[in-house]
Parts: structure tokens; sequence; C-alpha cells
């Protein structure tokens, strides 16, 4: 262990991060060194009952009384994971500040929903932002917008690691990269001790507060649940995952499964080799994980103070100016295994709407959804329940480039699937049915006309139209 002795004298000199960090970020070296990782026996491996994972339509309904329901809603915060930057989509800010529709971006979003919660049943819902290193100045002035707002704003930052030197294991910032390329956010599982070390969780507890709910930011169906809220706390369950039906495009979610009379998540990561099309099958592992979470609050603290969250290690080897490095993280779902009473809720399809990439943002800019009151909501006129599968090529994967191509997002109700390769550019008003392809010929420009209506076509130039 002479490799960790070193690693803690390195750590202990590092002047940018807090005692808490460090000690965080030696723990989670120790254990990978350690190589205590669970090795998950197959056979062992059972589908939850619908005690474990509860299908949502059993669930009572949220109380009646307005008072009721305050009371209920007075024991919450909401608490989005933003510590994500654009980069994916070609943005240099936080991801939560791309504009989804109408103008409004996902925390202008979020914000209007708790707003409406808030005036509508007299109640202060907190909104708290965990943000990284790389998110929160920028986070700081957006929030600033909200100020006039009936809501508390709360932002803390998750903690700060360095990257390891895979070579030598030596921090990289002790090699002299201060810049924030020799630092990473371990991950969402970190959400739970730097609730505790920002000094919000007590804060929250001496206010009365009782459960959080977290979700990613760029998730557009995690919005505030009576039904699932109400269930926790008559049921006194202490940790609750939110998963939903998988679909063919889900295929490598983590699932919930029973094993060894607990609850816990199955990520891809941990199956092995020969049983890896067996976790992908939609007929065994039926459901998969939201990220959609709902904890105690009291729990967290009584397990970040017993040092009792070991959720599984994720090594994430990355490349910084030619140094092979390596990033531990953990991630939030894997602690629900540690927390007493903890179930899934299997809940409709709506609540899970993540933008990950720019099809997706074709998606919930289309008219496949409109906005009500801060809500994204899938429209009724489409009896598909499945949404149309779309691919478009790297000539739209920008945010900027993609909103350019497009004079006006196409119709896309009754389409199952599009997929776009080369320069493709698209007029006003078109709308696409069916299965649609169009693919420009190398080094041509191809431009759909206003108000084209393609329906199961295979366009390769304007011939084809």
């Amino acid at each position: 262990m002479e490799k960790l002795e070193s690693l803690k004298s390195a750590v202990a000199s590092l002047s940018e991060i807090s005692e808490n960090e460090k000690n965080g970020f030696i723990n989670l070296v120790s254990r990978y060194l350690s190589g205590e990782a669970q090795h998950i026996e197959w056979s062992k491996i059972q589908t939850p009952t619908d005690e474990v994972v509860v299908p949502y339509d059993t669930l009572s309904p949220s109380p009646d009384d307005p008072a009721e329901t305050n009371k209920l809603l007075d024991k919450l915060v909401v608490l989005k994971l933003n510590g994500g930057l654009g980069t994916t989509m070609g943005c240099t800010g936080p991801k939560s500040v791309i504009e989804v529709r109408n103008g409004l971006t996902f925390l202008d979003l979020i914000v209007i929903q708790i707003e409406n919660l808030n005036s509508k049943y007299g109640c202060s819902v907190p909104l708290v932002l965990m943000n990284s290193f790389n998110t929160h100045d920028e986070t700081l002035k957006i929030v600033d917008k909200y100020s006039n707002s009936n809501i508390e704003i709360h932002t803390f930052n998750q903690s700060q690691y360095p990257r390891l030197v895979v070579e030598d294991f030596t921090p990289l910032p002790s090699k002299g990269q201060h810049g924030k390329e020799g630092w990473y956010p371990p991950g969402h599982g970190d959400v739970f001790p730097s609730l505790i070390n920002s000094g919000r969780l007590d804060a929250f507890l001496s206010q009365g507060k009782e459960y959080v709910f977290v979700a990613n930011s760029d998730n557009l169906g995690a919005i505030v649940d009576l039904k699932i809220l109400n269930h926790l706390i008559q049921n006194k369950n202490e940790y609750c995952m939110e998963v939903t039906p998988k679909t063919l495009a889900d295929v490598k979610g983590g699932t919930l499964i029973s094993y060894e009379g607990k609850v816990q998540l199955l990520e891809i990561a941990q199956v092995p080799d020969e049983h890896v099309n067996e976790f992908k099958s939609i007929e065994k592992f039926k459901i998969f994980n939201t990220n959609n979470l709902w904890v105690n609050l009291s729990a967290i603290k009584r397990l970040v103070e017993a040092d009792a969250l070991k959720m599984e290690i994720v090594p994430n080897p990355k490349e910084v100016n030619g140094v092979k490095v390596l990033q531990l993280e953990t991630a939030a779902g894997a602690a629900i295994k540690f927390f007493d009473h903890a179930i899934g809720i299997n809940v409709p399809r709506s609540r899970f709407l993540p933008v990950k990439a720019t099809s997706d943002l074709l998606l919930v800019q289309s008219d496949l959804y409109t906005l009500v009151d801060g809500f994204v909501i899938r429209s009724n006129t489409r009896s598909n329940p499945i949404n149309p599968s779309i691919e478009l090529g790297p000539e739209y994967k920008k945010v900027g480039n993609f909103l350019s191509r497009f004079k006006s997002i196409p119709s896309i109700i009754v389409l199952d699937s599009l997929k776009v390769t080369g320069d493709v550019w698209f007029g006003a008003g078109i709308v696409l049915k069916g299965k649609v392809s169009i693919a420009a010929k190398p080094g041509v420009k191809l431009e759909i006309p206003d108000g084209a209506v393609i329906e199961n076509k295979e366009i390769n130039g304007p011939e084809d139209i």
C-alpha cells in the first residue's frame, strides 16, 4: 500500500481542495486499490416482485385537500444534478442553459414548474442545484435572473478530485497541471457526501424537510409527483428509484434486481461478458433506471456519517494532453442497497424525457410536444406510444448547426424513423411520415423545400422529393 501512502502525502499538499475532499478522495482510491468490488453471482439474481418495484398505477391517489398537499410538499426539496457541460452538443457552459422550447432553457422550465407548485399550494419547495467546478461560476450568474421568483434557490458544488496519473499513481495537479484539466467531479454518487459537506442537508433538516427528489437537469420528464412523495412518507421508504419499461433504445441502462434479499442496481459494467446479451434483452430485464431518485434526508445523514455508502466504483480512463489518467466515479443509483425499505416505482415513460443529443432536441421542439406551465407534454394525437427514432449526421451534432439547418422543426406526429446524412437543409412547414431517410451525396447541398410532405421515402437528391 505504499502507493497509497505516497498519494496521501501528495494530496495533503494540494491547496485547491478542502480536507473533506482530500479524505473523500483517499477513501475512494483505497477502496479501489483494495479491489473490494462485489462480484455478482448470476444465478442469485432474481426479478423483483411488485412489493419491491411498485407499479405506478397501484399507488394511492395524492390527498384531495390542498392543506394536506401543502403539508406534503413542505417536506420536499428538489435537487437537480447540474454538473454537466453541454460539450457533446457543442455548448461551452452548463448544459441546463441550452434552450429547449419557446426560448426557454432547462433551468427556466424547472424554475417555472416549482414556482407554479409553490403558488398553487402555498408551499415553499426549494430548488437546489448541485454544480461541479466546471459549471459553478456560470450557474451563479444565471440563477441571478430568478431573484424575484417565489423560490429559494440554493447551489453547492460537488467534490473536486485530482485526476490520477496512471503511470506512477500521482495526482495530476502535483505535476503542475493546476488548471481545470487537473481535476474532475467524481460522478453523481457524490451528491450524498457533498450535500452534507455543504451544510445544506442540516439546514434542510432543521426546516423540517424530509425528502429530496434528485434528478438530472436534462430530464424534462422529472417533475415533482405527489403520488410518489405521499407513498414514500406513508410507507417510510428511505429510498426510491423511478424505473420505466425498457425499449430497444435503452438496452444499456442499469436495471433493478433482487439479490440476497436486497434490491440493488445492476449496471452493464458489472455484467459478466457471457451474460451481456441476456442483460440487454427486454424479456428478462424489463425496466431501467431513469435516475429520478427520492431519498430520505435523515437516512442520508446517518449513512454518510457512518461511512456506509460504499457504492461500486466506476473507473473512467481519460487522456489529458497526452497523459493517461484515471477518474474514479460513483453513481447515486448504486446507493439503493444501503437504505432501509428501498423500493423502485415503475413509472410511465413520460417521466423519462432526457435530452442527450440534438436528435432528442428535435423531438421536444416538434409538434409531438407542447409546453404547459413549464411542463413538456406529449401530444395525445400520436397513437404509437413509442417516440420516432431519429438519427442525425455529424453536421447536426452541435446545437447551433442543428438550429441553423431547420427553418422550422418538421411535423413528426406520424413519423416512425428519420435518418439524415450529409449536407441536408430543411425548409419551413415540412411534414415527415412513416420511415424517412435523407442522404445528400458527398459534396452536394440538399435542400428540402418549404411545405414538403415526405412519407416512407428514401431521398438522395432533389429528384426524389
